[in-house]
């Protein structure tokens, strides 16, 4: 259920980063201490972690919880299959895992599979000390993350002015990784989320802290670090930064990661990319809903790899918005980066879009995604999931007629171009968060927009395009409007919504589909 709060003013986007990526308010700079003693975070998910809760330290003083064997991994693959077994217990939480780029990539991938989860990266780069290459000092990561080792940087007797340096550096080559078409690609939503983040061995804390706090800049709820082989002082270190950790290995002296494989070959930036695009797949099929007998509605739904999306987003369209229409195509594609599922749907059959009394009829369209809507949730895919809907067109006032009937029961709106004219006892009966996405160049839908916002009680935004149509055909027009919705869905798309069966409307209509 929305919260109520004052409606302000109509907001004017300007081209901006996506609401789903690392915060850019500053950058973060921080120096490890050793031995801090801050008790390590309660639990954000419900049950059991991988191992038992506030039993952090305990067990780093119990190595032989997991053995102390000397048999070695036989490459990181290897090592990724065993670390899985310890991980069982964690998929309840749907947890997304991320793999530290590069080495950490192909245990992490072995992991997602294992748990059926989606698979995402964490871009970072290690800072060596410039005379001293092999002495890591520190590391960086996305999000303008920066840790550095200051008992490292005096021990090495390293100027201030070059400790900078090494650090300028090191953000350098994160930048040029950043521009390469495998890490342009929209990342996976984490926020509320738990995240396992993987490493192929933790020898110094740098890398795990500079990832844990990459991932907690993106608004992940819960940390995890789990690695193959764990040095113990260096997971005491992370105990404030980490909510847990869980290692195959933890032996008494370190030495180097690479001492526990008979295959430590470095990984390849084409070896990360052949594993995240292998686990970029989605789970796809055409749907045929029966709406009435002999009548049926034709849709498409997408879920992302492993069936554990984070909710599924119904398409409500009008006579000029099919499932086949490019601009839904695009928005969908980029939910589904999001780890957000998509019914793309025709609810107007092959002559009703020409008949201009159908295609005006608010009531029946709305009908129509409800009964998609009672199927969605009847669905192995969707059924436990947070729903949304986005709306175009008159398709976009049918979304909102829908939340307002079935009030909890929809989480989050997006109206994209819609003509959203309903009586305003309707939409003040709106619950879901509800955005409205408006081009500049279109005067009437901008009105049309902005009284329907005044009349919300729901917590709503009005976003204007400037100089768009309301097709947002201009370039990047559309690409804006992705990025909108997506936000609004990640930031939204939370509790699962309640089960829906036949009745459950607030307000039903009548029953011709």
């Amino acid at each position: 259920m929305c919260k109520a709060r004052a409606l302000g003013e109509d907001a004017t986007m300007m081209p901006e980063t996506d609401a789903s990526t690392s915060r850019t308010d500053g950058e973060r700079h921080e120096l490890l201490r050793p031995r801090r003693r801050r008790p390590p975070p309660a639990a954000a998910a419900p049950g059991p972690p991988a191992e038992s809760a506030g039993a952090f330290g305990s067990r780093l003083g119990a190595r032989a919880a997991h053995g102390e064997g000397g048999e070695r991994f036989a490459d990181r693959r290897d090592a990724g299959r065993r670390l899985a077994t310890l991980l069982a217990r964690t998929r309840h939480e749907d947890p997304v895992v991320a793999g530290i780029s590069r080495d950490g990539v192909p245990v992490a991938a072995e992991v997602a599979r294992a748990l059926e989860s989606p698979l995402d990266v964490v871009l970072l780069e290690q800072v060596c000390a410039p005379e001293h290459p092999q002495h890591v000092i520190g590391a960086v990561a996305e999000g303008g993350v920066c840790v550095v080792d200051e008992e490292a940087v005096e021990r090495l007797g390293l100027p201030a002015e070059e400790a900078r340096e090494a650090v300028a550096r090191a953000r350098r080559r994160l930048g040029e990784r950043q521009s390469t078409p495998l890490f342009e690609r929209p990342r996976l939503a984490v926020s509320g989320r738990s995240v396992i983040v993987v490493d192929d061995g933790l020898a110094s804390p740098h890398r795990a802290r500079a990832a844990a706090q990459s991932l907690r800049s993106r608004g992940a709820a819960r940390v995890v670090l789990a690695v193959p082989v764990a040095e113990r002082e260096a997971a005491q270190l992370l105990r404030s930064d980490v909510d847990d950790v869980v290692w195959v290995r933890m032996p008494e002296h370190m030495l180097a990661v690479g001492l526990w494989y008979e295959d430590f070959a470095a990984t390849s930036e084409e070896e990360v990319h052949a594993l995240m695009s292998e686990h970029a797949g989605a789970v796809q099929r055409e749907v045929a809903i029966e709406i009435s007998p002999g009548a049926l509605l034709r849709g498409d739904l997408t879920v992302p790899w492993g069936a554990y999306a984070r909710g599924v987003v119904a398409f409500a369209g009008d006579a000029d918005s099919s499932r086949f229409s490019p601009r839904d195509r695009r928005i969908a594609a980029v939910l589904n980066d999001a780890a957000i599922a998509t019914l793309r749907l025709d609810l107007l059959g092959p002559y009703e879009n020409l008949d201009p009394i159908v295609t005006a009829d608010v009531e029946l369209l709305a009908r129509r995604l409800l009964a998609a809507t009672r199927w969605l949730r009847r669905q192995p895919e969707t059924a436990g999931i947070a729903l949304g809907y986005v709306g175009t067109g008159t398709g976009a006032a049918a979304a909102l007629l829908a939340a307002a009937q079935l009030q909890a029961g929809v989480c989050a709106v997006v109206s994209r171009g819609g003509r959203v004219e309903l009586p305003a006892w309707r939409l003040e009966q709106v619950l879901a968060p509800t955005l409205l996405i408006v081009g500049g160049a279109d005067a009437e839908l901008l009105e049309l927009n902005r009284a329907a916002k005044r009349r919300l009680r729901c917590e709503s935004e009005l976003v204007v395009l400037p100089g768009a149509s309301h097709l947002f055909e201009e370039p990047g027009a559309l690409d804006d409007v992705a990025r909108l919705t997506a936000g609004w869905f990640t930031r939204h798309l939370r509790e699962p919504a309640p089960e829906i069966e036949a009745g459950d409307e607030h307000h039903p209509s009548a029953a011709r589909a």
